[in-house]
């Protein structure tokens, strides 16, 4: 069932007629009294869906109970500061941690040969599907999963399932859905709207999920003339309807087309929103589509302390490093403690240049934990320059998203934030 559907690519979404919308779906839906909220993790902050889930708490309570878990997939806890800024006024003792190395329920398996048509022929292997215990355990009313489509490494574009699969799934999914992604190529996925892997978290969906009461309540952002993030689109459905035309109208916002690849890209990296590698290198992925054979990728990272969220990753990271899908995969070939964390390996293989590109991080070096060492930086594989000079000479201030061409007569292309979308040379789509 669809709740509602509405675009407005040119005078937005007001946040009025989004608090209308929302509240055409809770009388459908009957006004439910046990109630699960799936947002984003802090992660996806200025994808506007803290705002829809205070809204959407503020109507159902306090005459139902409303429990609220943060699509955290592999990313950490949020702190209790990300929690007040995320969904102000909310209180904290309604949220449900996931932790994806937890003991999850069991739903089933995604069998091999489902996996090996998907691929080509280039995977073949099950996937053990566990979800968090109480997505199952609690008898909700109703699921609600709330999230912004933007192209994604993985799934194409993100959102829909996405958000429960994954968002509260449990490791070998979210395993072999990343390596999976890096093996077939993210150049044939970032921007889909039908992937290879959207076809598995659709399988889950159908096979595994479909007892659940769920709606997916998806938006979609684009610039206003302000050059500020407006609501474009927002759809709400309990099955798969809405999500192709949502896919679609992502596709045609948060793609930047461009009709040669580019020698430079700068990418700035806010320091509330990305600590890591982990998630900076959204840098990478974004851009790869855009950039030229030799050409230069500076990541201007001046929050950014640590490889990986999660210990064990980090560990990883720091052990075998960005050195290119060929040397990668030969490692998962020979090394147990690589082949039993293949998401590990997926990020190490989409966040290399792979021959094609360098990639240089600007950190804070200075010490004291405050950013990444020029020897942490280097002995992963990547060139390092030093943040100050990086911020002085393209100041995040000055710098306008697009083409710049500097006082010395540069000529750079300049990204405020990777996460808002993807950038590639128009032939990579067949356009």
């Amino acid at each position: 069932m669809e709740y509602f559907s509405e675009e407005s690519v040119n005078a937005g979404i007001s946040p009025e007629r989004v608090d209308e919308l929302l509240d055409s779906m809770l009388e459908k839906l009957g006004r439910p009294r046990r109630v699960l909220l799936v947002p984003p993790d802090f992660t996806r902050f200025i994808s506007g869906a803290g705002a829809i889930t205070c809204r959407l708490y503020q109507k159902l309570a306090p005459a139902a109970e409303v429990t609220i878990a943060p699509a955290l997939g592999t990313h950490r806890p949020m702190t209790a500061a990300e929690l007040s800024t995320m969904f102000p006024g909310m209180p904290h003792d309604i949220f449900l941690e996931h932790r994806w190395r937890d003991p999850l329920t069991h739903l089933g398996d995604v069998p091999s040969e489902f996996v090996e048509g998907q691929s080509g022929g280039e995977l073949r292997f099950p996937i053990r599907w566990e979800v968090n215990k109480r997505l199952l355990e609690v008898p909700w009313d109703r699921i609600i999963s709330i999230g912004q489509l933007l192209p994604h490494e993985v799934s194409g574009i993100s959102g829909h399932s996405k958000n429960i699969v994954v968002g509260l799934g449990g490791s070998d999914a979210i395993h072999k859905t990343h390596f999976f992604s890096a093996v077939y190529g993210r150049e044939k996925i970032m921007g889909r709207v039908e992937s290879p892997v959207r076809n598995i978290f659709n399988y889950v969906a159908e096979n595994f999920l479909r007892g659940l009461p769920t709606t997916y309540l998806m938006t979609v952002l684009g610039r206003d003339e302000t050059g500020g993030l407006a609501t474009k689109g927002i759809w709400a459905c309990d099955g798969y309807e809405s999500f192709p035309k949502a896919g679609r109208l992502c596709r045609r916002l948060n793609i930047t087309f461009l009709d040669e690849p580019l020698p430079k890209i700068i990418v700035y990296l806010p320091p509330h929103e990305y600590k890591s590698t982990w998630v900076g290198n959204k840098a990478v992925y974004r851009t790869c589509l855009a950039l030229a054979e030799g050409a230069e990728l500076v990541v201007i990272a001046p929050g950014v302390v640590e490889f990986g969220e999660d210990p064990a990753i980090d560990a990883l990271i720091r052990r075998y490093g960005y050195r290119g899908k060929t040397k990668l995969m030969e490692a998962v070939e020979r090394r147990e403690d690589l082949r039993s964390n293949l998401g590990a390996a997926a990020a190490l293989i989409n966040g290399s240049g792979n021959g094609r590109f360098s990639i240089t991080y600007c950190t804070n070096d200075r010490g004291g934990g405050k950013g990444l060492t020029r020897r942490e930086v280097e002995s992963v594989g990547y060139r390092f320059s030093p943040l100050e000079p990086a911020l002085e000479r393209y100041d995040p201030a000055l710098m306008k998203d697009g083409f710049n061409m500097l006082n010395d007569g540069e000529a750079v292309f300049y990204i405020s934030n990777p996460g808002q979308g993807l950038w590639a040379v128009r032939s990579q789509f067949g356009d």
